[in-house]
């Protein structure tokens, strides 16, 4: 199945306003993050599109290009938010998904999907997750991690209340990455929609 298949997903905000860049063009300290980007750990990853048939990277990673230096930070961010153990794939994945339905992020949404079912969500709980709703099946940490998650898009903190449930439920660093990769994602949406790229 494809985005395609599911009514009311995010759609992108308005025509492009700008393209990738081409490979060949880029300064030595464009053309270093494009490598580290492009060949990287993200590129053994089913799903998340980085590049276009003539090598361009796509969505964020394109866009990171523009202020090398910082994008250079960002993607190092996005990467170890990828592939850390304190978030489990499908926590994670949810997580990821509630952040591209908040900001209507088509990119996000698209490139997440696909490892979101590998990680075991079905049609129906991302479904779920399109409506705003809290999808069936999920265990207590992942009901957690998507109450935290759209409380801090929602509000930017936590109670203390909800906060003390968060850490007996997730425990202290799953709760600091899901933070984090809250802040990650919503920066890349913000950043997709100025930018539009094709």
């Amino acid at each position: 199945m494809t985005t395609d298949d599911l009514p009311g997903r995010p759609a992108p905000s308005g025509p492009p306003r700008t393209r990738p860049l081409d490979p060949a063009g880029l300064d030595p300290e464009r053309a270093a993050l494009h490598a580290r980007i492009a060949t990287g750990p993200r590129k053994a990853q089913a799903g998340v599109p980085l590049t276009d048939e003539r090598d361009r990277l796509l969505g964020p990673f394109g866009v990171m290009l523009f202020s090398p230096r910082i994008g250079d930070a960002v993607q190092q961010v996005g990467a170890a938010l990828r592939f850390d153990d304190d978030l489990p794939p499908r926590l994670r994945e949810l997580a990821v998904l509630a952040v591209a339905v908040h900001h209507r992020s088509a990119f996000e949404w698209s490139a997440h999907e696909r490892p979101a079912r590998e990680s075991g969500l079905s049609t129906g709980q991302l479904r779920a997750v399109l409506d705003g709703a809290v999808p069936d099946g999920l265990d207590a940490a992942e009901r957690t991690a998507l109450d935290v998650v759209r409380t801090l898009l929602t509000t930017r903190d936590l109670d203390d209340d909800r906060y003390a449930g968060v850490l007996r439920e997730l425990g202290r660093d799953t709760l600091a990455a899901l933070v984090w990769l809250t802040g990650y994602y919503a920066m890349l949406a913000g950043a997709l929609a100025v930018f539009r790229p094709e």
